[in-house]
């Protein structure tokens, strides 16, 4: 392994896993530390699940959002993955010196909109301004406290034989907006980032199916890391079929030009389900009745036949192969 920290490790990807495995993991061990994205942790005859995420976005505004509300969104969707409904967040800035403070208000404004749309308060925070050149204009850690619906207990470790596997709507267009707003490719096209809080798709989801075996949000490393690290976690071979797989039109376009896989593009308001074959068609309505979710397909299936971590694409040609698993940093600075 690297005896130096990588952008590579910040990715979401193989690196990122190996670096939590050898050094957090490695000191940090106890019976809460989890793989998930949030911890579940008892309170009394209640569970609360726990969770905290840092924003380093670059550029901080972008085509549908801001790193504001993307702070509110990632901690929201992580609480909202263990099937618990979000209360409280805070806040940690970190600001460059001559950081415009008409952008700071932009930006607060954004996470004030996202919360109260989430129905969260933030409650606590902090702030640090850092000398010029020291921070990349501004920085926001949020953690955030939600408590668990009775009954419910999803893991990336709980995927089983036969479930279908639900993405609610195109995925990839956070990574792409944030590609195009760096103008770097001289690409011209009208992407919109897809970051949304998600609480209310994951709420309709519960009561149409208590049963969800797993919910994740699929942001760094997109779709493809996710489905990885619950075949790992879960110990099962995934097998999706490249056609079922939404796509925007221009998102597809932009990987093809750049050699990019949609499915390892940035999604920040998109999740994925594994949940009971029987109750997909059911849980699928109830997510496309809803704003963030019209787009939810099934892509594929949790296949024990297969190698155990896994992941299996049927191409449109009907050929199955094994999805390849990107190393190294594709998209610096993405959520």
């Amino acid at each position: 392994m690297e005896r130096t920290v990588l952008l590579a490790h910040g990715g979401g990807g193989v690196q990122t896993q190996q670096l939590i495995d050898r050094v957090f993991k490695a000191h940090f061990a106890n019976p809460y530390f989890t793989a998930d994205d949030a911890a579940v942790l008892p309170m009394g005859k209640e569970r609360l699940a726990f969770s905290t995420d840092g924003f380093i976005v670059s550029p901080p505004f972008f085509p549908g959002g801001n790193i504001g509300k993307l702070s509110i969104c990632g901690t929201v969707n992580d609480l909202a993955c263990m099937g618990a409904e979000p209360l409280w967040l805070s806040c940690a800035f970190v600001l460059e010196e001559g950081f415009a403070l008409e952008d700071l208000e932009r930006i607060a404004q954004a996470m004030a909109e996202t919360a109260k749309e989430a129905g969260v308060a933030l409650v606590a925070g902090d702030t640090k301004v850092a000398s010029k050149g020291q921070v990349d204009k501004v920085f926001i850690t949020t953690s955030g406290i939600g408590r668990i619906l009775p009954g419910i207990a999803t893991s990336g470790a709980k995927a089983c034989d036969g479930d279908a596997i639900l993405v609610t709507g195109d995925i990839g267009r956070h990574g792409a907006a944030i590609l195009l707003a760096r103008e770097e490719f001289g690409i011209e096209a009208q992407v919109t980032s897809d970051c949304a809080p998600l609480w209310h798709l994951v709420e309709a989801s519960l009561k149409t199916c208590p049963d969800i075996h797993v919910i994740r949000d699929a942001t760094r490393g997109g779709v493809g890391t996710v489905l990885y690290e619950i075949a790992g976690q879960s110990q099962v071979g995934i097998e999706i079929t490249q056609e079922d797989i939404p796509v925007d039109p221009q998102v597809r376009g932009i990987c093809n030009m750049l050699g990019l896989d949609p499915l390892y593009l940035a999604c920040e308001g998109r999740l994925v389900l594994m949940v009971p074959k029987e109750h997909a068609q059911d849980i699928l309505k109830s997510l496309q009745a809803l704003p963030h979710g019209q787009g939810a397909k099934c892509i594929g299936y949790v296949n024990a036949h297969l190698k155990p971590g896994s992941v299996v694409v049927e191409t449109a040609i009907g050929a199955k192969t094994l999805l390849p698993r990107p190393t190294g940093e594709l998209l610096p600075r993405i959520c």
